[in-house]
């Protein structure tokens, strides 16, 4: 008649689906993003960026990077650098300049990728483990520590 209930179990906390932050369009923005979250890019981004949930490059969206490495990549926009994900999407107005690894990989009609797309069962996203309250997290160009003169 009475049960006790067993303790939750603790589980990590997937990665998000969603946007939480937007680099929108106008911005130019050079340096790395690194965490957890979702991002939306619509300007211009220069750099690395590692992130454990969703990265989507908006039709006016300029990524230039060595590599991008995110659990879902959306492009409707232009990337030159390579792409690790586990899902990648390409958009109709989308293009891309390098190779990708990925799980799982769909084009729409008149996307653009010039590069490699090799298919693994399992990607290594070498993204550092997030904590629980992780988050995505940025700095603007001017917020950074200037450099020593001497």
């Amino acid at each position: 008649m009475f049960r006790k209930n067993a303790p939750p179990t603790p589980v990590s906390a997937p990665p998000t689906e969603r946007v939480t932050s937007v680099l929108g369009p106008g911005i130019n923005w050079k340096g790395n993003l690194r965490g957890s979250g979702g991002i939306r890019i619509e300007g211009t981004f220069e750099g690395e960026i590692g992130i454990k949930g969703l990265v989507v490059v908006g039709e006016t969206g300029r990524v230039t990077c060595e590599n991008l490495s995110a659990n879902t990549v959306i492009i409707a926009g232009a990337v030159r650098g390579s792409i690790t994900a586990e899902r990648l999407e390409i958009r109709s107005s989308g293009q891309v300049w390098g190779d990708v690894t990925v799980n799982a990989f769909a084009t729409e009609e008149g996307a653009f990728l010039r590069g490699q797309v090799r298919m693994e069962e399992q990607v290594d996203l070498k993204l550092e483990a997030a904590d629980e309250g992780d988050t995505l997290e940025t700095r603007p160009i001017s917020t950074l520590p200037k450099a020593k003169e001497e």
